[in-house]
């Protein structure tokens, strides 16, 4: 096998595509990885980093374009890394994610099973409910954007596409009464200066929460920079100021304090209000996230009534959305807060036959189990790093008819589906959602039956 030297520039066919939408070819019988390439094309690659496992290389010209090749509307695409897909169609995008999850479930977790379809999105700009600006530059020209890949350096962006119109402006406002004050954004590397990020979510009737997080506080000037924010958009209904004094890369830690309005936004889902504080999770896209939770409750439920398990719950948006078909629905979340808010949720919509416990997956599972109680159906939405194993052997211990996975992470939901069906459960129905457009992330529900 011949060795690359940097800078060395080959002509090569696309073959394939990887998990992140890296495109794929062989050269000198080594596979290299070109962003922005797709299977079909012909490319003149440069050879920009050939380690002894993996090579990349930068696509430098496109000889051969493909069908489903787009122009790439942002200016910043391919620097600040955030946005994988958007040199596809968007029919070709869905047909990349649908084969993202296939390709797991065959390779990962050894199944005969693919997916039934995948669920676009109506909307593939501007559909994000929450961004989090970085901000960078100077006190005399700051600048707000995203780090570019594995850095602090923050890529600058004069409007990012997939977020709202409202998180556009709150982080334009922000930086320009930085300007205006000589305030610092904050330096990773020696820890001064002040603003860290500019965080805002919208709810779906327009209303909006802006979070400034800052290093410290801003003393007298702090009314100016509500001042400053409320005139930029008028829709904010909630100023928020974390002091974030940590070197970490979290983003919302430290100390809340509310500079207007209130810090927590009301948004429907799935026809239920949620009260969203700005550190608790919630969906970005929630048209999407209500199709996802509808089929995982069709799912789970094929006939109305029943009772039904959910782990890692959150704030309780699959619960309740579970609480209407279902006879009883317990649910678990580790976190407390979450537990807490969950509950206020199930309070606000008047819902009562859902109970709410604060353990984790496996110890949920195992409370379950010692009450005596029998699920129709278990559902669960772990994070990204999936199910832990003893999770898993909790819920088969339960013996539940069905399990429902809901997953952001097709390798992992492989893997646990992998475990599940050793244990007798088997694959029957999956369905792709693509709740983030232009990225390379899918979500897929899934129903396990147990072997009879």
């Amino acid at each position: 096998m011949e060795a690359f030297k940097k800078n060395d520039i080959f002509e090569a066919d696309i073959t394939g595509l990887t998990s992140d939408a890296l495109g794929v070819c062989r050269i000198n019988g080594r596979a290299v990885f070109v962003r922005g390439a797709l299977p079909g094309e012909r490319w003149r690659v440069r050879i920009v980093k050939a380690g002894r496992s993996v090579t990349y290389g930068r696509g430098e010209e496109c000889l051969s374009p493909s069908h489903g090749r787009a122009e790439p509307a942002c200016p910043v695409y391919g620097k600040c890394g955030g946005c994988a897909c958007m040199h596809m169609s968007y029919e070709r995008e869905l047909e990349f994610k649908r084969g993202k999850v296939n390709d797991a479930l065959r390779r990962v977790g050894g199944l005969e099973l693919e997916v039934d379809g995948i669920l676009g999105s109506e909307n593939t700009e501007f559909y994000r409910n929450k961004a989090i600006f970085a901000v960078g530059g100077s006190a005399g020209a700051p600048y707000y954007g995203f780090f570019r890949a594995g850095t602090h350096e923050v890529v600058p962006v004069e409007r990012c596409l997939l977020q709202s119109g409202s998180a556009n402006r709150c982080a334009r406002a922000v930086t320009d009464w930085m300007r205006e004050n000589s305030v610092a954004p904050y330096d990773y590397k020696t820890g001064s200066g002040k603003v860290r990020h500019v965080f805002t979510r919208t709810a779906r009737d327009g209303s909006a929460v802006c979070c400034v997080v800052s290093a410290g506080g801003f003393g007298a000037l702090t009314g100016s920079l509500t001042s400053a924010l409320l005139s930029a958009c008028p829709e904010l209904t909630g100023i928020v100021l974390c002091v974030n004094r940590s070197r970490g890369n979290t983003v919302l830690a430290g100390e809340f304090y509310t500079l207007y309005g209130s810090a927590s936004l009301t948004d429907t889902l799935c026809g239920s209000r949620f009260e969203i504080a700005p550190q608790a999770f919630y969906q970005i896209n929630p048209p999407q996230a209500e199709r996802l939770y509808a089929r995982a409750v069709e799912l789970a439920l094929p006939e109305p009534g029943g009772t039904v398990f959910e782990l890692y719950c959150g704030a309780g948006t699959i619960s309740l959305s579970l609480a209407r078909r279902a006879g009883r629905v317990i649910a678990a979340e580790i976190v407390p807060e979450a537990v807490e808010n969950a509950r206020e949720n199930a309070r606000r919509n008047g819902v009562e036959n859902v109970e709410f416990i604060c353990a984790d997956a496996a110890e949920a599972a195992a409370e379950f189990e010692r009450r005596g109680l029998r699920p129709d159906a278990i559902v669960v939405d772990p994070p990204r790093k999936g199910m832990s194993g003893d999770a898993v052997r909790r819920c088969v211990e339960i013996a539940p008819e069905r399990i429902v996975y809901v997953s952001c992470d097709p390798a992992t939901l492989a893997r646990d589906a992998a475990k599940f069906r050793a244990a007798g459960y088997i694959p029957k129905q999956a369905t792709a959602v693509d709740m983030f457009p232009k990225t390379a992330h899918v979500e897929t529900v899934m129903l396990l039956c147990k072997l009879m």
